[in-house]
């Protein structure tokens, strides 16, 4: 028996999704960072206006030549987090003091670009960074020059998606954010009008957020 083409079951089934809401913070961007970058410092082209380009996420995984099941933890916690699976990154050299051939997995890393970067930006500005003990801000001075900026975190259990039972050991994580910025003065401002809360001049390093090695990247 033929189908019938206007089956109300088959139309709904066959019917496109609507298109999806930007992200929050991508929608904030949009609306009250760009006029504001705008006002400041006094943009004469859009395209002059600085955005964020990418986030990426590293963990140093040393432990994992001697314990192949850190890694896969660790692998677990970055996809929990960023909401992307990692990339492993292995050795390029071999290291004889530290036991270390070239080719092993030493580490992973994400990059997250588009919704999924906003998204993650999101909750580590507003969701993660604030439920920290003893929080006082993210250092403002691991800028890299070129308008990028390295955040050192001490651990993954201060996202709250991480179910603290099943951590087998705190680990750091890196985030560098890449922007299109041409100065650090640009790149500070764009953050702090998204929600990144930088510490007060003066104020010592939270105990959670600290500052991580500058690197020169675009």
């Amino acid at each position: 028996m033929a189908r019938n083409p206007a089956d109300p079951a088959k139309t709904e089934a066959a019917a496109p999704e609507g298109p999806r809401d930007k992200p929050r913070l991508h929608q904030r961007y949009l609306r009250d960072v760009v006029p504001a970058l705008v006002k400041d410092f006094n943009y004469q082209n859009p395209m002059q206006v600085p955005k964020v380009a990418k986030v990426s996420v590293n963990v140093g995984v040393g432990e994992a030549i001697a314990n192949a099941k850190a890694l896969d933890a660790t692998v677990r916690d970055v996809s929990i987090i960023t909401g992307q699976k990692p990339l492993i990154k292995k050795a390029r050299k071999s290291i004889a003091q530290f036991k270390l051939r070239e080719g092993q997995n030493v580490g992973v890393m994400v990059t997250l670009r588009g919704e999924r970067m906003w998204e993650f930006l999101d909750r580590l500005m507003n969701a993660a960074l604030p439920r920290t003990r003893d929080f006082r801000g993210v250092p403002s001075r691991s800028f890299d020059g070129r308008g990028n900026f390295t955040l050192g975190l001490r651990e993954q259990l201060i996202f709250p998606e991480i179910n603290y039972d099943q951590v087998d050991k705190a680990r750091g994580l890196e985030v560098s954010i890449i922007t299109t910025a041409g100065t650090d003065q640009e790149a500070r401002r764009l953050l702090e009008l998204l929600g990144m809360p930088f510490q007060r001049e003066g104020e010592s390093l939270s105990p959670v957020a600290t500052r991580a090695p500058s690197r020169r990247r675009r």
